[in-house]
């Protein structure tokens, strides 16, 4: 390696601090700091003390806690498909280039951009039972938010508005990927539209698929602003998302230590998802397509 080839070494290195800086700063010591408090008792105003294993095993048999998690599990097999499938639609339509198209994809990825907590607070509004405008159109008083077999589709329901059009710019991107000759042959071999979206457009979307998924379910197992400005966990704790449960336990109930212990297990939890949809993926996604 020449002097020059050193000094634009040394320049790229000096270019990447400022990242490292910021994943360390902001990423590695957050992890490293739940991890000491998920094995201490802390209430922020007297020093942590050591706790060993005892917020872990106090979560074992939490009702709360496997509530949480059982409530985070029902949100996100109600919000991940219909996100998925109707991002896929959308795409698909959109791809077809018709007017206003351009103008569509902004508006469809709107939801997405907005504060989640600012939705909710709309969406709160909507559901309202006495002046919310959804009871208005429908000309009859049904309480979305406080009956506990509604509350939690509700809830999914405006998460899965929020999200659809940032899938289907995923898709779009997958599908303007995918030669034309490709669509071309398949007519001429005679497959209809169904026959060409599940034999050709599904497989060659897998990579796109794989990384929706990934994120989409990563994103949903930590979902808290929209939850927490429509419903609070309520009623009766229908809505009682695990990341909302963290808070709860961190910022009101002032137990630190077991907060950090519930962050530690949905974070070791996401990435048990994640390695097992990576192991289903890996031998099904294509990524060449010559």
């Amino acid at each position: 390696m020449n002097a020059r080839q050193r000094a634009e070494a040394r320049a790229g290195y000096l270019l990447l601090v400022p990242s490292f800086v910021g994943v360390g700063v902001f990423l590695l010591l957050p992890v490293l700091i739940v991890l000491a408090l998920s094995f201490t008792r802390y209430n922020l105003l007297s020093a942590p003390q050591w706790a060993g294993l005892d917020n872990f095993v106090y979560l074992l048999g939490w009702e709360r806690f496997r509530n949480s998690l059982w409530v985070t599990a029902l949100f996100t097999l109600m919000t991940i498909p219909t996100s998925i499938v109707l991002g896929l639609l959308l795409a698909v339509a959109i791809n077809r280039r018709l007017p206003g198209t351009s103008w569509l994809r902004v508006l469809y990825v709107l939801p997405w951009v907005c504060a989640p907590l600012a939705l909710g607070v709309v969406w709160r509004w909507i559901f309202d039972p006495t002046n919310g405008a959804l009871n208005a159109l429908l000309g009859r008083r049904i309480e979305w938010l406080a009956d506990v077999d509604l509350a939690l589709p509700s809830v999914a329901f405006v998460q899965v508005w929020s999200s659809v059009g940032y899938i289907s710019l995923f898709f779009l991107a997958g599908l303007q990927q995918i030669p034309v000759s490709v669509y071309e042959a398949a007519k001429l071999d005679g497959a209809g539209p169904v026959r060409t979206l599940w034999s050709i457009t599904l497989p060659l979307l897998r990579p796109t698929m794989f990384f929706v998924t990934v994120t989409s379910i990563i994103s949903s197992f930590q979902v808290f602003d929209t939850v927490y400005a429509m419903t609070g966990g309520g009623p009766r704790f229908t809505t009682d998302v695990i990341a909302a449960r963290i808070y709860d336990e961190a910022f009101v109930a002032l137990r630190l230590g077991r907060a950090a212990a519930m962050a530690l297990v949905l974070f070791l939890l996401l990435v048990a998802v994640t390695l097992v949809q990576q192991r289903y993926f890996r031998r099904r996604v294509t990524y060449d397509m010559s």
